[in-house]
């Protein structure tokens, strides 16, 4: 509940945070994504631990199976993050055009944020 409230006392500040983050080049974020996307251990358990049973072991060429399956994979996730940064990009400029849309969301996440730890406070363990 703390950090709600912390977050409406201190929502105006949310406004210089986000709308001017200095400009980052191109380059460098799609760097920072492949590194992250390539770094990423949950990606690893997934190709190991459930792309395995979608592979017709009859079919034969199971390394040939495997590389389709995480070829699709890694496509859908990502045109999915492409469009994702896209959308984000989008409501980012939308937000700068007005200090006090900041200051609204700002304001919600914090209520947002004490309804949380108002629901845990009554609603916990009796033990």
């Amino acid at each position: 509940m703390w950090l709600g409230v912390r977050a409406i006392r201190t929502r105006g500040k949310l406004a210089e945070a986000i709308a001017d983050p200095g400009e980052v080049p191109s380059r460098r974020s799609l760097r920072d994504g492949v590194v992250v996307g390539l770094t990423n251990p949950k990606s690893y358990v997934l190709f190991g631990a459930v792309l395995p049973q979608f592979v017709n072991r009859a079919a034969g060429d199971l390394p040939l199976q495997m590389m389709l399956l995480v070829l699709v994979s890694v496509s859908i996730g990502a045109v999915s993050d492409c469009a994702w940064g896209c959308v984000a990009g989008g409501v980012r400029s939308w937000f700068a055009r007005s200090p006090q849309r900041f200051s609204l969301v700002g304001g919600a996440g914090g209520l947002a944020l004490i309804g949380v730890g108002l629901t845990v406070a009554l609603t916990g363990r009796k033990d």
